[in-house]
């Protein structure tokens, strides 16, 4: 077979030349030059050229998917994100609900949620009044004759009453799966035993010297721990002014607090009550009544006839004189009792804070403190 005339001016290719014999020849040519010659099956060669075609196939579907991946890439990827951000929300919220922290208070460790968020107050108004301070909202609280007292009402709007002071609603606070339990160092075993099986039980000391590590301790479970270091500081820089403004104005006069309750008078030890910010904090003078009392004290009117007070600071609330409401007036108007110096000389000051007040709490002590000096050094 011989070649077109115008193949040996550019040809640098491969020709293909079919024979009748159903075999072709592959010449190469270079200027005209023919380089090499094979003949190879006609069917051999067909099998070849399906390759080929099967191949640009694939390269256009390839370039096809690649479009589209590219057209649809902004919502794939962003799926993905999604999926992490909610796995990494998830992960960061179990492992928030699992953790655990101690917390030390008085030298005792407890192991709490390391998120306090249901705080369940039973028996331990000192606990009421430090997140009063604090403004602590509550999950329980302690109602008093049936309800929540009115000065708490800004930490007891969302709460659920778990019943009295000392009479404790286990069920009521069970259903609300608190986080901590505050209750007090006054109750009997068997009720310590019942809440323990709740949640985690502290019990806050009564005692009014320990009123640093309570309010520390209600700062610690609510996160507010530079709020409290700030009241204890503001009163005991109010504490010290207070003593050296008094002076020696009442040295060697009788100053007493006097909480009456179901119609009695009684007396505390010098540690409790409003007692450790008159004779701690303004260094006043302690009464023999008063050194004596081991726990809350009934004295008679006689009794306190013999002490003969100069100074005296009556708290009076009608819940704890339900059965003598009368109570307050028939002491004020006991002849005997007019006849001691605090009656004679108008020294006795009746509920210059709320009368339901621990006295010993920072509520109480700041708030007393303020209300005794403005009376002491007229």
């Amino acid at each position: 077979m011989s070649l077109p005339s115008n193949v040996h001016g550019y040809l640098y290719k491969t020709l293909i030349i079919f024979n009748n014999d159903n075999h072709y020849q592959l010449w190469r040519y270079k200027r005209g030059v023919p380089i090499f010659m094979k003949k190879i099956s006609f069917y051999a060669m067909l099998v070849l050229m399906l390759v080929m075609l099967a191949a640009c196939g694939q390269a256009s579907d390839t370039n096809e998917t690649a479009s589209g991946t590219s057209e649809t890439t902004p919502a794939a990827s962003e799926q993905p994100a999604e999926t992490d951000t909610t796995e990494t929300d998830t992960t960061e919220t179990d492992s928030t609900e699992g953790e655990t922290r101690t917390v030390t208070y008085l030298g005792e460790e407890y192991t709490l949620p390391a998120n306090v968020e249901k705080i369940v107050v039973t028996g331990a108004m000192e606990a009421m009044e430090d997140a009063l301070v604090l403004d602590v909202p509550l999950t329980g609280a302690i109602e008093v004759g049936g309800e929540f007292p009115e000065r708490y009402a800004s930490i007891t709007e969302g709460a659920t009453s778990i019943g009295a002071k000392q009479e404790p609603n286990f069920e009521t606070i069970l259903s609300l799966k608190p986080d901590v339990i505050l209750g007090t160092t006054k109750f009997k075993p068997e009720v310590v035993e019942q809440l323990k099986k709740i949640a985690p039980l502290i019990q806050v000391s009564h005692i009014s010297t320990d009123w640093e590590a309570n309010l520390n301790l209600m700062g610690e479970l609510s996160g507010k721990q530079d709020e409290a270091a700030k009241v204890i500081e503001d009163y005991k820089a109010e504490a010290e002014a207070a003593k050296a403004e008094l002076g020696t104005k009442l040295e060697g006069k009788k100053v007493m607090a006097i909480r009456i309750r179901g119609g009695e008078m009684y007396v505390y030890p010098q540690d409790v009550f409003f007692n450790p910010v008159l004779y701690t904090d303004l260094g006043l003078t302690v009464p023999d009544a008063v050194a004596a009392a081991k726990a809350q004290e009934l004295i008679t009117v006689e009794q306190f006839a013999e002490i003969n007070p100069d100074y005296v600071f009556l708290q009076f609330a009608d819940a704890e004189n339900a059965d003598k409401l009368t109570a307050l007036e028939d002491i004020q108007n006991n002849p005997i009792i007019q006849k001691t110096n605090a009656f004679k000389d108008g020294h006795v000051y009746t509920n210059i804070i709320d009368p339901l007040s621990e006295g010993g709490p920072a509520w109480s002590r700041t708030n007393f403190l303020t209300a005794a000096v403005a009376e002491l050094k007229k």
